[in-house]
């Protein structure tokens, strides 16, 4: 059956490089679903999931003459996803789900070698970016968006005012943006194929 599964996709391939909107539609059917979930799961908005599903489709057609794959879209649709995940969380680091994503190591699974790779690269940016901080803003930081304290218990805990947390957080949220978008923007150019 799985063999049978394969030779469809790799049929379905071959005529959607060839142009074909029909393939094109088999494989929507195919995999939108799937990847739908997989971005529920990290955006938690059924809106920002639709939204990067049909991005990542329209990518796949505006680029089905360059396809290197021949057996299988699997892991090229779930990497495009996993980029537009990347800018989604880029775009509002601040978002609450951001942790999620930090975690995001311990739900790849074994065979995406690939992803595994990418996500080490940006742990590591993100880590070296938040080092990088002066030490107020580095404290703030890490209280605020890794450990989910409110200004207040930051301001309590670091003998600071509500402000001065406040301003440390939007000065420190700025540098890690400017450095992550640098650092992102190399990861995807290495690792798209």
């Amino acid at each position: 059956m799985e063999t049978h599964i394969d030779n469809i996709e790799e049929r379905l391939i071959s005529a959607l490089k060839l142009g074909s909107d029909k393939a094109f539609d088999s494989i929507y059917q195919m995999y939108s679903k799937r990847l739908y979930a997989y971005c529920l799961q990290f955006t938690k908005s059924p809106e920002e999931s639709e939204e990067i599903v049909q991005d990542v489709f329209v990518k796949l057609w505006q680029n089905r003459a360059q396809i290197r794959q021949n057996e299988t879209l699997r892991s090229l649709l779930f990497i495009m996803a996993k980029h537009h995940l990347i800018n989604a969380y880029r775009s509002k680091i601040n978002h609450p789900v951001y942790e999620e994503f930090v975690d995001y190591k311990d739900t790849l699974s074994i065979e995406d070698a690939h992803s595994r790779l990418e996500y080490n690269e940006f742990k590591q940016a993100f880590q070296k970016a938040i080092e990088s901080l002066p030490d107020t803003q580095r404290r703030v930081i890490s209280l605020s968006r890794i450990h989910q304290l409110s200004n207040k218990e930051i301001a309590e805990k670091l003998s600071l005012s509500e402000q001065t947390v406040k301003n440390q957080i939007s000065l420190g949220l700025k540098v890690l943006k400017e450095k992550l978008n640098k650092i992102l923007w190399i990861i995807m150019l290495l690792f798209i194929n």
